[in-house]
């Protein structure tokens, strides 16, 4: 039976938690794909490959258990590309099942609850991710977390993350799951 995805509950979400942490999930200090995570979640999107966390994109709730500071849990009961950008960037390529998205190559390609991955340095490693909450005339406006930012121009250009060798690699997300 097919899963659909709910993009205005996506952004909804992201909208709501973008200047905090939800206590249902981890936090991390470097929190932007776990907070996109959370949004795809939010809107429908659904998750495979548990308990292995080198597969699938998921979370489960047996990290409450083991809580500490900020960041740090004794129980990690997510996958990798659950909250690691570069590792969620290879799923969103791959991936057959659960969430699914496709890589497009312009951002006026993208509409809301859409995904951009940073790739600062331009060196094949992924460094960020955020979520599309806003199209206005062709342009992505994201929100994310790490730096926690509403309704920012996807370029960064005014970032100090920025550089020059800036890469983008821009997901649809799919609408319909099987």
């Amino acid at each position: 039976m097919p899963t659909y995805y709910n993009r205005n509950a996506a952004v909804q979400y992201a909208r709501a938690w973008w200047n905090k942490k939800n206590p249902n999930y981890p936090a991390f200090l470097v929190d932007c794909t776990n907070f996109v995570s959370q949004c795809l979640r939010a809107g429908g999107a659904p998750m495979s490959g548990a308990p292995n966390r080198g597969r699938g994109w998921w979370i489960t709730d047996a990290w409450k258990s083991g809580r500490g500071e900020v960041g740090h849990y004794s129980r990690e009961s997510w996958s990798y590309s659950w909250s690691v950008s570069h590792s969620f960037r290879w799923y969103l390529e791959n991936a057959k099942s659960g969430l699914t998205a496709t890589r497009v190559d312009s951002p006026s390609e993208l509409q809301i609850g859409d995904v951009i991955c940073y790739d600062f340095q331009g060196n094949g490693v992924v460094d960020h991710t955020t979520i599309v909450t806003s199209m206005v005339n062709g342009v992505p406006y994201i929100h994310a977390h790490t730096a926690d930012s509403a309704d920012r121009h996807y370029d960064y250009s005014n970032s100090l993350a920025y550089t020059p060798n800036i890469r983008y690699y821009f997901y649809k997300i799919d609408d319909v799951f099987n």
